[in-house]
């Protein structure tokens, strides 16, 4: 079942001065993520199958994963590339 994404205003900006290669990285491991959010995704902390993290080579997301809403909303990016 596919999820709808959804951006922290922030994270969205932080995501959009992203260069291209390092973006395109992230948005496709965001589409796999609203495929697939918990087989995707990373537990962040301690693994109750809401808050999750997304790792790619040059960037690092803290997901929310709403279930009842079939969302996944990006809370934070950190750019580190």
């Amino acid at each position: 079942m596919q999820y709808r994404l959804k951006y922290d205003p922030a994270a969205e900006a932080v995501h959009e001065a992203m260069p291209p290669e390092p973006s395109e990285a992230l948005t496709l491991a965001l589409a796999a993520a609203c495929s697939d959010p918990i087989g995707a995704t990373r537990p962040y902390g301690e693994d109750d199958g809401v808050i999750r993290m997304l790792v790619t080579e040059a960037a690092f997301a803290v997901l929310l994963v709403g279930d009842t809403l079939q969302t996944v909303t990006v809370l934070q990016i950190s750019y580190y590339g």
